[in-house]
């Protein structure tokens, strides 16, 4: 892959050999974003873990102390009272049945994060096969499907994120923008490392974090040290 003068440039600031301290890594992966716009600061987490073993799986969910500077909608399917309380929480949409034939047919996604009440989740397993391969399906585990749509909304709009392995056994989490401060990233980096630690399987059995990598959206990998989160 052939990158332009800027990354090549960004790049040399990075010594690959080095797995860097999380305060060292996150000063770098700010100082080699580069790009014209607020590039997303990404981690990037190796596990040990297989996820075809469903007892190996890690899905959760975390609220970053400083969000990450994203604004994020919410669609919340409810009925009865739970629309108004969704509604007032600051869902940017909320509704049932209707929503099935804008999503199936029109195609229409201009959501990021979908809530449910327990009682929609017959309707909203209609579209497993649209939300499910975007991440979008609801979720007991990240409380996305819950009675307490006040909750789970304003968590969301606070700057929760939901981290899940994917198909590489890799799971891959926004902690902020490039234009927050060190100390923000590091506040949401420790944050989310609190949490992925505690989520280790206990059927694991070996190594559970292989390895860590920070990097800006358009800027190199940054390695950080694993050793602290054993």
């Amino acid at each position: 892959m052939k990158h332009g003068k800027k990354y090549t440039e960004a790049a040399k600031q990075v010594d690959r050999s080095v797995a860097y301290e999380p305060a060292d890594a996150i000063a770098l992966a700010k100082k080699t974003a580069t790009a014209k716009f607020d590039e997303t600061i990404e981690v990037h987490i190796r596990t040990g873990c297989d996820g075809r073993h469903a007892e190996q799986q890690i899905r959760g969910a975390v609220v970053l102390p400083n969000g990450t500077g994203k604004t994020v909608r919410v669609l919340v399917f409810a009925k009865g009272d739970k629309v108004n309380e969704a509604e007032a929480a600051g869902a940017d949409y909320v509704g049932g049945d209707e929503l099935i034939p804008r999503i199936q047919n029109e195609g229409w996604l201009d959501f990021d994060v979908v809530v449910a009440t327990p009682d929609m989740m017959g309707v909203v397993g209609r579209l497993g096969k649209i939300l499910g391969p975007k991440g979008l399906m609801p979720n007991p585990k990240a409380g996305t499907v819950t009675m307490d749509v006040t909750k789970a909304v304003n968590d969301i709009k606070a700057g929760k994120i939901e981290y899940r392995l994917d198909k590489s056994n890799i799971v891959h989490v926004p902690i902020g923008k490039a234009s927050f401060t060190e100390e923000k990233l590091q506040e949401n980096f420790n944050a989310l490392m609190d949490a992925i630690v505690k989520a280790r399987p206990s059927a694991l059995k070996g190594q559970y974090l292989r390895s860590i990598t920070l990097a800006s959206t358009m800027g190199p990998g940054v390695k950080v040290s694993t050793a602290k989160f054993g």
